[in-house]
């Protein structure tokens, strides 16, 4: 019962930041946003939606529970959405799953990004794990790891390219802090 609440309130925030990026894109779409990355978009989608089915089945067929060390991995969980928080209010209305870039807008170097160029990408890398390794779900944490690495070097690439070629990024980035 609890794998279900926990796997439930996961699904809802997704799906609520879903909701938000749709807001932000039609937004940005307005004044006047690029959208790139699109071929490899909807199999991003997938990937996430999949990690939910792959975990679930998991948990089911193999009865696994709780990890021994949960309450670490636990907070660490949340220490990741804390983090998600963090990431996805520094960027406001510009932050979107999809990469969408308004040409010549000014870039963003605040709250964690001051320290790393994607650091959303990096707790949703976090976040694959510590929901695996939570529930002992073994197999779909080194599958998703694996698979969100692959989708990572396609997906960094093209939207480092869609900000070097919209924006001023990389002076910006590489600009003393």
């Amino acid at each position: 019962m609890i794998f279900f609440l926990f796997v439930g309130f996961v699904i809802v925030q997704r799906l609520i930041e879903l909701y938000i990026a749709r807001k932000n894109e039609q937004w940005m779409k307005e004044k006047g946003a690029i959208e790139f990355g699109r071929e490899h978009y909807r199999r991003m989608v997938l990937l996430h939606v999949s990690f939910f089915v792959s975990i679930i089945s998991e948990v089911l067929l193999f009865t696994r529970g709780l990890s021994s060390i949960w309450q670490v991995l636990l907070v660490l969980f949340v220490l990741t959405q804390l983090g998600r928080i963090w990431a996805l209010t520094s960027l406001g209305r510009f932050w979107n799953t999809k990469i969408i870039v308004l040409p010549g807008a000014h870039v963003i170097k605040k709250g964690p990004y001051k320290y790393l160029k994607h650091p959303n990408y990096v707790i949703v890398a976090l976040e694959i794990i510590i929901i695996s390794l939570l529930w002992n779900a073994f197999i779909t944490g080194v599958l998703f790891t694996l698979l969100n690495a692959w989708m990572m070097s396609v997906r960094i690439p093209e939207e480092e390219n869609a900000l070097k070629t919209l924006t001023n990024y990389e002076k910006e980035f590489w600009s003393k802090r």
